[in-house]
């Protein structure tokens, strides 16, 4: 389903990351933390379970932007995040995204960035991204 780019328009998509996926983000980042990949000293923290990295998280709106909405051809100007609550593996969420303000002159927009839990509708990790995109702005 194609979204038409203009103020107001959002677009939702529903993910979940395993085990698998954070020891992946973690051998390719480096970040091997073991608030991340050791349950034994996760459960030793507030957490009490291993929890995602944040920005493995907040890879999903790369993902999106660039692929889905507004999709193909988008160009990554800036990024603002704010992580207000862990993730966890095998856990539904939900990204949605909402075009804020367009810019035709530059082909740029600015697009609210959202992460919740599918389930409790608590937002994880917020944001603002600016893409330039010629084809849709």
């Amino acid at each position: 389903m194609q979204i038409e780019p203009i103020i107001g328009s959002s677009f939702t998509h529903a993910f979940l990351f395993t085990q698998a996926d954070v020891e992946a983000f973690a051998k390719v980042t480096g970040d091997n933390n073991p608030l991340h990949l050791d349950a034994e000293f996760a459960a030793t923290t507030a957490f009490k379970r291993p929890i995602i990295h944040g920005m493995l998280g907040a890879c999903v709106f790369t993902k999106v932007l660039g692929t889905e909405f507004p999709g193909f051809g988008s160009v990554y100007l800036k990024q603002t995040v704010d992580f207000l609550r862990p993730m966890f593996v095998e856990t539904a969420y939900e990204a949605r995204f909402t075009i804020i303000s367009i810019n035709p002159d530059k082909h740029t927009a600015e697009i609210s960035t959202e992460i919740m839990d599918a389930q409790t509708r608590k937002v994880t990790t917020r944001g603002v991204a600016t893409l330039m995109n010629q084809e849709k702005f």
